[in-house]
């Protein structure tokens, strides 16, 4: 039997798991990261946690394929990341330094592709290699897999989809610096800034109130038929839908996935999104299907297995 780790880093845990080689996930745990220093000790930590993982499920280092890695910043296709706010890393040789320490073959990528490689594997991509995957939270995360491969790109930002333009006359500044991204719509306070703007001004009777309103509140307002929250959700839809049928004209997926926590309000979210998709997406990319993401936090963990167990 052969054996390999699945790791997925992130600025407050990594999660662990270790497969079999056939896709199956033995065992999954975490450990904290330790941002000290740096970051100087998170990768002697994860060699530390994978070689007591080895003793204690007594298999042999020789059935141990090697390890998968996803990193929350842009990492090149060297397995290099040249700065992570969330880690404290500056540049630093990720798969040449992990590799050092354990003596396996080791893979990188950045966290929201390895996501999206795993949907692919046993998600909500599962039997297609061309996918797009959204990650809708905080901010909004892209992976996309072309035949079967991350797009990775010259500098590892390959996949940024949140960082679009999709509306030249906005005035406020995202995180990332320019203005009218994709993230300032589509993501949890993507919404809920669109959902303040407009019960500022709104007379009609709504359940939604404007203080300490979540993502959450507007589609569950949605489900109950609240007119003012099915208008908020058609903006965001239509942000995101006309997003995805311009990415769609270059990319051509099969299948695009919508993960993140905004997900979760189910099949209802589908429908504004896709619903301003076909209004907007060039004929040959109208057969595209929309899934929800299926394997939640354990995507990184399975997309980073699938790095090492490479077809």
């Amino acid at each position: 039997m052969k054996y390999c780790f699945g790791v997925d880093l992130g600025g407050t845990t990594v999660k662990l798991g270790l497969f079999e080689e056939s896709g199956k996930l033995v065992d999954k745990w975490e450990i904290i990261t330790n941002t000290r220093n740096e970051g100087e000790a998170i990768l002697p930590d994860i060699a530390k946690t994978i070689t007591e993982k080895i003793a204690e499920v007594k298999i042999q280092e020789t059935e141990v394929i090697g390890v998968g890695m996803g990193v929350p910043a842009p990492v090149t296709a060297e397995g290099t990341v040249n700065g992570s706010a969330n880690l404290g890393w500056k540049y630093k040789e990720v798969r040449k330094e992990l590799k050092e320490l354990l003596g396996f073959d080791v893979m990188v990528g950045n966290d929201a592709n390895v996501a999206a490689l795993g949907e692919m594997w046993k998600g909500g991509g599962a039997g297609e290699k061309n996918m797009i995957m959204v990650t809708l939270g905080t901010g909004v995360g892209g992976g996309i897999i072309s035949d079967g491969h991350i797009v990775i790109g010259n500098n590892g930002a390959g996949g940024e989809i949140g960082h679009i333009c999709v509306n030249y006359d906005e005035t406020q500044v995202c995180g990332c610096g320019n203005r009218g991204c994709l993230e300032q719509y589509a993501s949890a306070t993507g919404i809920v800034r669109l959902a303040k703007k407009k019960l500022t001004a709104e007379t009609r009777a709504t359940e939604l109130v404007q203080e300490n309103i979540t993502a959450k509140d507007v589609f569950d307002c949605v489900k109950k038929g609240d007119i003012v929250a099915i208008e908020i959700a058609q903006e965001f839809g239509h942000y995101l839908g006309y997003a995805l049928a311009n990415i769609c004209t270059l990319m051509d997926p099969a299948v695009i996935v919508i993960g993140g926590g905004v997900s979760k309000a189910g099949e209802v979210l589908l429908e504004f999104i896709e619903k301003a998709f076909h209004e907007r997406v060039f004929f040959a990319n109208k057969s595209v299907k929309f899934s929800l993401a299926k394997l939640g936090n354990d995507a990184g963990i399975y997309g980073a297995a699938k790095l090492i167990l490479r077809d």
